[in-house]
């Protein structure tokens, strides 16, 4: 996949073109700043920023994003003169440090990490304690006085370089590891002694010739080239690759590499390393949270390793780092503004700070930091608001575990992200997405522990859960971001990921849980529930109503929703829908008796006969009409008559057919030949719409009748209403002319009869291209429009949207296409045909209510459109109003600054 795209015309002299590809930092000095991380990425911009704040730092430079697209741009190739400046950068990096890269005396190590300008939590590659040997391992032996930490340093390289750089499968070396503590006795990592650790080492080195052919790389600067080239690459690496489509990541920033000193956590009980958030990144509580382990390297925590202990147990431990760490946190805070996910590591009681960045963090917690610090006066209302991803919202809607009921809990962990998770076991990534995507069903991902890897497979899943690993391990940060139900750190699972099963043993027994198993998860608690659970709706609580109050005051699109029933419609306006923007009245047809019904209409030969089957569908199509209304209770309503085709309502397959035709007393003979009559070979542009009007008026007649008496009906009771009348597929205005007129005769005597006047509109959905084209002659006619965003996508690209996913991965795979333009609104083309349709609507009606009805109207950066575009509202599933609400509010923003 070509992610970053540059023309191979632009390959010769663009290295000519640019001055400088690497920043340094270090001794309280940085060439760069926290605005720099386009050029710097997220990390290296930080970096710079602690450095110039005065904040202990291990000194480094970082290889600009610039040199990672360049690389690409080369074929892989390292452009003229980055060679030269990582050279120098190396002497300033020496220097600094007070140590030589490759001296046998007092050797340097580093670390090479990546860090791109949008954060990507695990998903490219990190190589720590680089340039150690055979040779740089005794100075290190000699300068620490610490025997076993040298070889445990050498051997994390050896496993981490294999992996990274010569692409060899990290269990060889777990294998090798756990074969070594199995045979000591060993319980953990850090109960081997120097000795056994040095024999590791040989037996990772013979492994990696056994699997390369190739003995393992020796000279540090070799080794450095090769980690640096690593780092480019897994910018490309399908982990990164997937996090970035799942969380709409631009593919063409490219990453930039952080080459840095190493300071070591893994010297002793003296030393260690940890992960913190000044907040509470799960509730948002306004306290130090994090984790950290002694006698450990930074892997260690993160990727759930060993379990390691609240931060809090460190003020007793060493409660000198924990002062330090205690003032740094609350300084970065309020310098930067936001709650700060730190890496520190305490080198022989020495502290430092290895990364800051704004935190991931669950959207309950988003929210409550927002609001909180809106009081504590750290930020405006109008920067909280820009503070929340409006697809965070979507997290709090959805149910939590219903505590009204009984239920034993088989086991329980560390509540790492909450919420609630109902599904089927599985044990690995590549079985989730398969179940999930391919088999439709709700999974739990069981794993060990999670790596980046596993991204693909944790996005499709219900929840996650582990055996090991901490609040600040890779499933918990990834979780919190997706928004998913994770519970972490559950020790009491005894998982066999061959077999594809866990057990665990209760006061009751050993439980065994296979593959395909039931399970509930309490991510709110950390809870494992065999079976499943009653969900309840969540309790939104006063952060949330204040801050949706914030965005309302600030947005100028109205947030409408797409209902076709009064319990949809409440809920809707729970959460703040305005109205509804799209009501489907084909949906009410699908009834038991409704379907009899309609079908009836359709067998019938003749108009007197339709009418009589329409004749039993008005009184329940009035009933829908009124209940959708009173829960509206005086909002506007816009309904579209009758869309689809008619065999959509016609039977399918032989049994079918038969007991249709034995409920409808007539042969299979004949029952066949209607639907056979009724196929089309492209229906969605053939007979539908206002097309069945054309040809059977009497079908949206008494539509009308029924909207209108249930108007009439309500507006006796003293209830006001407005019904917005859409008549869709319009595609000349003649078909616009000949079926308003029959709803106007229609609206006129219901009224007469009921001796009440009510106001209503009658406009229609721009869909059809042509539409949008000659939309200032349709603007004479129509009252409103509505852009049915669906449809028009899908005959401005020509695309079937039921056919479309045989091809559209590879589009997107291929950068064709950077997204599904069902999901996210096409601006440079379906988007211009919507502003041409406004300007001429508007040109002959100043004032024409213009609104989107298509799956869009909840799209984030569709709703961003819309507003640039001036229409008066969106209109969007339910549980997307709250999202719709809060984008609208941050178009306006965003407005405001550009």
């Amino acid at each position: 996949m070509e992610v970053i795209a540059e023309s191979k015309t632009k390959k010769q002299g663009t290295a000519d073109l640019m001055k400088k590809y690497t920043y340094f930092f270090g001794n309280g000095k940085a060439q760069g700043t926290r605005d720099q991380k386009s050029l710097l990425g997220g990390k290296g911009a930080n970096l710079a920023e602690m450095t110039n704040l005065g904040i202990l730092v291990p000194p480094g430079f970082t290889i600009s994003t610039v040199a990672c697209k360049e690389f690409y741009a080369l074929d892989e190739k390292w452009p003229d003169g980055l060679a030269a400046e990582i050279e120098e950068n190396m002497r300033k990096l020496e220097e600094a440090a007070g140590k030589k890269f490759g001296s046998k005396d007092n050797p340097l190590l580093v670390s090479v990490r990546s860090g791109a300008a949008v954060s990507l939590p695990g998903m490219m590659d990190t190589i720590l304690n680089l340039g150690i040997n055979d040779d740089t391992v005794k100075g290190l032996i000699q300068k620490s006085g610490n025997e076993r930490f040298a070889y445990d340093a050498y051997r994390r390289f050896i496993q981490m370089f294999s992996n990274v750089v010569l692409n060899v499968d990290p269990h060889g070396f777990e294998h090798i590891l756990a074969a070594k503590k199995k045979k000591l006795k060993a319980a953990q990592d850090t109960a081997l002694k120097a000795e056994s650790l040095k024999e590791i080492v040989k037996e990772y080195k013979e492994f990696v010739k056994k699997k390369t052919g190739k003995p393992f790389p020796e000279d540090p600067k070799v080794q450095l080239q090769l980690s640096c080239d690593a780092v480019f690459k897994s910018w490309n690496n399908p982990r990164a690759i997937t996090y970035r489509n799942i969380n709409k990541v631009p593919h063409d920033l490219g990453t930039a590499v952080n080459v840095q000193a190493m300071v070591f956590g893994n010297m002793g009980e003296t030393s260690g390393t940890g992960v913190a958030f000044t907040r509470d990144p799960g509730t948002g509580e306004r306290k130090f949270f994090g984790e950290y382990l002694m006698n450990a390297q930074g892997e260690d925590v993160v990727a759930g390793i060993r379990t390691p202990y609240p931060i809090s147990r460190l003020k007793e431990q060493m409660p000198e780092a924990y002062t330090q760490l205690e003032s740094i946190y609350q300084r970065l805070e309020s310098h930067f503004r936001d709650m700060q996910d730190l890496e520190f590591t305490i080198e022989d009681r020495k502290l430092y700070l290895l990364q800051t960045r704004s935190g991931k963090r669950a959207a309950a917690a988003a929210i409550k930091i927002a609001c909180d610090m809106v009081s504590e006066g750290l930020i405006t209302k109008e920067e909280s608001i820009l503070r929340v991803a409006p697809e965070q919202l979507e997290q709090l809607l959805h149910p939590t575990v219903d505590m009204r009921q009984k239920y034993k809990a088989l086991a329980k962990g560390l509540p790492a992200s909450p919420g609630a998770a109902v599904g089927q076991v599985v044990f690995n990534a590549e079985d989730a997405v398969g179940w999930a995507e391919e088999k439709g069903k709700r999974v739990v991902l069981v794993r060990m522990e999670t790596s980046p890897e596993d991204v693909g497979g944790m996005a499709v899943a219900q929840g996650i859960l582990t055996a090991t690993g901490g609040m600040t391990s890779h499933a918990a940060v990834v979780a919190r971001g997706m928004g998913k139900c994770c519970v972490v750190g559950c020790g009491q699972l005894q998982i066999d990921e061959k077999g594809k099963f866990f057990t665990l043993k209760t006061a009751a027994g050993s439980v065994k849980v296979k593959e395909g198993d039931v399970v509930s998860l309490n991510g709110t608690t950390g809870e494992v529930i065999l079976g499943e659970v009653k969900l309840a709706k969540p309790d939104l609580g006063s952060d949330f109503k204040k801050f949706m109050g914030w965005a309302d005051e600030v947005r100028k699109l109205k947030v409408r929703t797409n209902a076709d029933t009064p319990e949809d419609s409440r809920v809707a306006r729970d959460f703040g829908a305005e109205g509804i923007g799209l009501c489907r009245t084909e949906h009410m047809f699908f009834g038991e008796n409704r379907l009899r019904a309609m079908r009836e209409m359709i067998l019938a030969d003749n108009e007197k006969d339709r009418i009589k089957a329409l004749k039993k569908l008005e009184p329940l199509q009035k009933g829908d009409f009124k209940g959708i209304f009173k829960a509206m209770a005086g909002l506007p309503v816009t309904i579209r008559l009758l869309d689809p085709p008619l065999h959509e309502f016609v039977p399918k397959g032989d049994a079918e057919l038969k007991k249709v035709a034995k409920d409808l007393k007539i042969s299979v003979k004949e029952l066949e030949k209607k639907v056979q009559s009724l196929h089309e070979v492209n229906p969605m542009l053939g007979h539908r719409g206002c097309r069945l009007a054309v040809t059977y008026p009497e079908i949206y007649r008494m539509q009308a009748q029924a909207i209108f008496e249930a108007a009439c009906e309500l507006a006796k009771e003293g209830q006001r209403m407005v019904p917005e009348i859409m008549i869709p597929l319009v595609g000349i205005i003649g078909e616009l002319t000949f079926t308003k007129q029959d709803i106007i005769k229609v609206a006129g005597e219901v009224m007469r009869k009921f001796k009440v006047n009510i106001e209503y509109l009658v406009g229609t959905m721009i869909e059809i291209p042509r539409a949008a084209i000659i939309a200032e002659d349709i603007a004479k006619e129509a009252e409103f429009f509505s852009f049915g965003t669906n449809d028009l996508t899908q005959m401005s690209f020509g695309f079937s949207r039921d056919d479309i996913g045989k091809f559209l991965p590879h589009y997107i795979e291929r950068g064709i296409l950077k997204i599904d333009p069902f999901v996210s609104l096409d601006q440079s083309g379906v988007g211009r045909l919507i502003e041409l349709a406004v300007s001429k609507g508007r040109s002959i009606k100043p004032d024409l209510k213009v609104g989107i009805c298509g799956e869009h109207g909840g799209d984030p950066a569709s709703i961003e459109f819309c507003h640039r575009s001036g229409l008066d509202y969106v209109s969007c599933s339910p549980f997307r109003v709250p999202i719709a609400r809060l984008a609208a509010a941050q178009a306006v923003l965003k407005e405001k600054k550009q």
